[in-house]
């Protein structure tokens, strides 16, 4: 869970068919309020948070941020790292490993066992074997995994081997996620990936001999070079290669990222428009569904043979407690969010001091939880009204009725008293929606 530096900001006001051409910036929305409300002044509040009993009856999951990556991808707008060597990857994970164990004695989080295990980055397959071994050695003694439900891994295909991905799933991994993105190479060179085809296809049969429960590939419409003929063949390669799920995310150009410096320097970057990404993610869910897959979200088709869960993805969107560890990494513990410091060096003297290096954050109140699940929730493409009715013991329908009618008129949602459920349309771009539903003191604010 780690946010990025600076994003877009959207004005709800505008008209979903007025944000047309793909401009420096992004609407995606991982959580709310707004980063940008999230305050220094309030790293009190969640030590105090951490120091208190749990909400009865809430789940507990753990983020692990591992920020190292082979090369910089220029659309890239996460903090990771391409330039440690490996005593410093190693010291890295030994502070990593001693936040987890500081963790395991807070009050919040003492004896609570962990729903689901999630490495992210970055690139959490960078790292060796010994490392991981090491690393995963330590978490499990800390906190037991022993009854999580998944545990999520992610990986670029060209740091793999055989060894590597043995060793990942005798880590006790369950779900992995591949990051692919496309698979020409002309295409993965131009937007600055670390990977080649080949390497794509050279790391499946290890992936394959070791099975784990669900394998994710992820791809990206709209990529610098993309057209519809490269588009219509990542469609096509990936229904060959048959995994559990398919997660597709459309190109934004964070401000942050090579390609809008390259803009600022008077450079030019062409990504397709985002009718065009809209387009291209409608016909890959199309050409999914007749092979065999169905819609888990706005992103995600899952096969329908098979029971393809996302532990991860639905408990931080029903509002679970996240212990976010790692460089970045962001969390929420009893209502109230909060980050890491974001500077290398001050995370890991202050683990080394024995302290948690907490850099912001924000209680929430329960109007803000309110909401804040049902934007989140929105992106699976339905809404149950008892769901919040049992929660929060609030009728969805009626609190937030003006924007579902507003948005039904514009075609991007049909309601009625029992659920809110997308159209296609609204579907392929739901993190243009989301902001209708914020309260006036953070519409049209920074994101981060």
């Amino acid at each position: 869970m780690i946010s990025s530096e600076d994003k877009v900001r959207f004005d709800p006001a505008t008209s979903r068919s007025e944000l047309k051409q793909t401009e420096g910036g992004s609407v995606f929305v991982s959580n709310y309020p707004p980063f940008s409300f999230w305050k220094e002044e309030e790293v009190d509040s969640a030590l105090s948070a951490l120091n208190t009993a749990p909400v009865a009856d809430n789940t507990l999951g753990l983020y692990l941020h591992i920020p190292f990556c082979r090369k910089r991808c220029k659309f890239c707008y996460y903090l990771v790292h391409t330039d440690k060597n490996s005593e410093q990857i190693d010291s890295y994970l030994d502070v990593l490993a001693r936040e987890v164990e500081l963790y395991s004695e807070l009050q919040s989080v003492q004896g609570r066992p962990l729903k689901f295990v999630y490495f992210g980055g970055g690139t959490p397959s960078y790292i060796s074997v010994n490392h991981l071994e090491k690393l995963v050695t330590r978490l499990k003694a800390a906190i037991s995994w022993e009854g999580a439900e998944e545990i999520t891994f992610e990986c670029e295909p060209g740091t793999l081997s055989q060894s590597k991905v043995e060793a990942i799933r005798q880590a006790g991994v369950t779900r992995l996620s591949l990051g692919i993105q496309n698979f020409d190479d002309d295409i993965l060179q131009e937007n600055g990936r670390a990977h080649l085809s080949k390497e794509i296809y050279k790391s499946l049969p290890w992936i394959e001999q070791v099975r784990f429960d669900q394998v994710n590939v992820d791809l990206i419409a709209g990529m610098v070079g993309e057209t519809w003929a490269t588009w219509k063949d990542n469609v096509k390669r990936v229904i060959e290669l048959d995994p559990e799920s398919v997660t597709i995310y459309q190109m934004e150009l964070p401000f942050n990222t090579v390609y809008v410096k390259e803009l600022r320097d008077g450079g030019s970057v062409h990504v397709a428009d985002w009718q065009t990404k809209r387009d291209w993610q409608a016909y890959a869910f199309s050409e999914l569904k007749s092979a065999g897959y169905e819609i888990s979200s706005a992103y995600t088709m899952v096969k329908k043979d098979k029971e393809c869960r996302f532990v991860y993805r639905d408990s931080v969107w029903q509002g679970t407690d996240v212990l976010g560890a790692g460089v970045a990494s962001f969390g929420h513990i009893n209502h109230v969010h909060m980050q890491n410091t974001a500077s290398w060096s001050q995370y890991i003297e202050t683990l080394k001091a024995g302290k948690l290096p907490l850099n912001r954050g924000y209680t929430t109140n329960a109007n803000e939880r309110l909401v804040r699940e049902a934007i989140l929730q929105m992106k699976l493409g339905r809404v149950s009204a008892a769901y919040f009715k049992q929660k929060f013991d609030t009728d969805i329908i009626q609190h937030f009725g003006q924007s579902y009618e507003k948005l039904r008129r514009e075609g991007m949602l049909i309601f009625d008293r029992e659920t809110v459920e997308l159209t296609e349309k609204g579907l392929h771009q739901v993190d243009q929606l989301l902001p209708e539903f914020y309260s006036e003191a953070f519409r049209n604010s920074r994101y981060t």
